[in-house]
């Protein structure tokens, strides 16, 4: 289990270099990259105030209809939650109060480009 403290999950947020909406982690079970503007686009809401609660912990596919993940990933998403019975995450973010959450692992900088790109084309 990775674990960073919640400054240090902004700090890597932030070194995506991505506008706000185009931030990006990745679903632990499925592996597909998203973000604000995948999750608005799947009618999750209207605007990110409206998604940033499903931001890293409900997959996009939730939204979509996907199915369950599958034995291995296949680029496209799942209706996996980090809510559910299973732990299967892997990084805690650790709040200032000691309080650890369960989040999609951050994206790497290329993979946040290359996604906003890929949603913007």
């Amino acid at each position: 289990m990775n674990t960073m403290t919640l400054d240090e999950f902004q700090a890597a947020l932030k070194a995506q270099g991505v506008p706000l909406l185009h931030l990006a982690l990745v679903c632990p079970r499925c592996g597909v990259v998203q973000s604000a503007t995948d999750l608005i686009a799947a009618g999750a809401g209207e605007d990110f105030d409206a998604v940033e609660k499903y931001l890293g912990f409900s997959c996009v596919g939730r939204f979509t209809g996907a199915g369950s993940p599958r034995k291995a990933p296949d680029g496209k998403p799942c209706d996996w939650t980090l809510g559910g019975l299973f732990s299967l995450h892997k990084l805690e973010v650790i709040t200032p109060d000691g309080k650890h959450l369960p989040l999609f692992e951050v994206a790497t900088a290329q993979q946040a480009q290359e996604h906003m790109q890929g949603t913007e084309a």
